[in-house]
């Protein structure tokens, strides 16, 4: 089982010690101040899988040349409401920052904006560039795609990634509708710790190296994830593969390397934003009032046995967030120790991260 700290982490803190250390590493402060605010925001959303564990893969793929900090993100083909975007192999973060920004801006004059990315790197989660096109009430479908992971249904090796998709629609007295999902039945970090316990997999999970279906978790780390809803899972992650990839000049399928393993060729990632600006279909206010009873609907509705709360994509992420926003981040013991290593190494200390803890009797109470 994975231990973890003891330690809370603010996140404001968390956020500069990464920071700090990515300009460290030859990043300039701007762009390593987005890298650092995408990490260490999934991790208060509960996604930790993308967060600051992230940091050191980060910073061997710039020590290993294979991400470029100083790389020019430039437009290559552009109109009123469409553009495609060339990385150089810049941190995802920060080419997904530009793209979106281009994306928004768009929208806001045609109503649409949709730009695509290629040569681009990881790019953290999708949430994170849906709730900056949310602040300014534009909504947003964002995609990626990803090494190979998962098998074509009927294949027997890892063809296509886990491609992510990320959608976001404001509310009003809601929080916003934000959908942010992998296209796999599971994350694979689940199978890893479960190989690690040395316990099952529950049935569809995963396939073995020969195809066939297992509950062992060694098998499954051999073998591959298995596609979110078997043929409807494996046609969303074409889909996306096909919009971040095949139309971008990105790389698709296994010409999309890995970030772990492959140490010879970039990534070559790419990415779609979609965004639209609401009030040119109705007005915003009209539109967040019916989110609202639509969402108030869809909460009244009746619950199933031992169910407390329908809830809606992206209210559980929302409320961990404001947790950890307010009691701190606690970080496993081995990302704890990483980037111990990683502050040592450049002269920084990660204890000053440290939530402070308040002493009331210093304080009179």
């Amino acid at each position: 089982m994975e231990m973890t700290s003891s330690n809370k982490y603010s996140y404001k803190k968390l956020q500069d010690f990464c920071s700090t250390v990515f300009v460290k590493a030859g990043v300039m402060k701007e762009q390593a101040d987005i890298v650092a605010a995408s990490l260490v925001q999934a991790d208060l959303r509960g996604v930790d899988s993308h967060g600051v564990v992230r940091t050191a893969i980060y910073l061997k793929r710039v020590e290993q040349k294979m991400i470029n900090p100083a790389a020019d993100i430039h437009i290559e083909k552009e109109n009123e409401s469409t553009a495609l975007i060339d990385g150089g192999n810049h941190f995802g973060a920060v080419v997904g920052d530009k793209a979106l920004k281009l994306a928004m801006e768009k929208a806001k004059t045609t109503g649409v904006g949709m730009v695509g990315v290629k040569n681009s790197n990881h790019f953290g989660t999708g949430a994170y560039y849906a709730l900056e096109a949310l602040k300014q009430d534009l909504g947003t479908i964002i995609m990626s795609n990803a090494s190979q992971t998962m098998p074509p249904t009927g294949g027997v090796r890892p063809f296509i990634g886990t491609n992510p998709l990320a959608v976001g629609i404001p509310c009003g007295a809601y929080q916003p509708f934000l959908l942010d999902m992998a296209t796999s039945v599971v994350a694979r970090g689940k199978i890893i710790v479960a190989a690690q316990k040395g316990e099952s997999i529950p049935q569809g999970w995963a396939i073995d190296k020969n195809g066939k279906p297992t509950t062992n978790a060694e098998e499954a780390l051999e073998g591959s994830v298995l596609p979110l809803g078997g043929t409807k899972g494996y046609g969303i992650s074409m889909f996306i593969d096909i919009l971040s990839g095949v139309l971008t000049g990105a790389g698709f399928g296994k010409y999309v390397h890995n970030m772990y393993e492959d140490w010879e060729k970039p990534q070559n990632v790419g990415h779609f934003f979609i965004t639209f600006d609401i009030n040119k279909f109705i007005d915003i206010q009209e539109f967040k009032n019916r989110m609202d009873l639509y969402i108030s609907d869809v909460k009244g509705e009746p619950r199933g046995e031992d169910v407390d709360e329908i809830l809606i994509p992206g209210e559980i992420e929302s409320r961990i967030s404001e947790q950890r926003k307010k009691n701190g981040i606690i970080l496993p013991l081995k990302v704890e120790n990483e980037l111990t290593e990683i502050g040592l190494k450049y002269g920084l200390s990660l204890k000053d991260a440290l939530m402070k803890k308040v002493c009331k009797e210093s304080e009179g109470v």
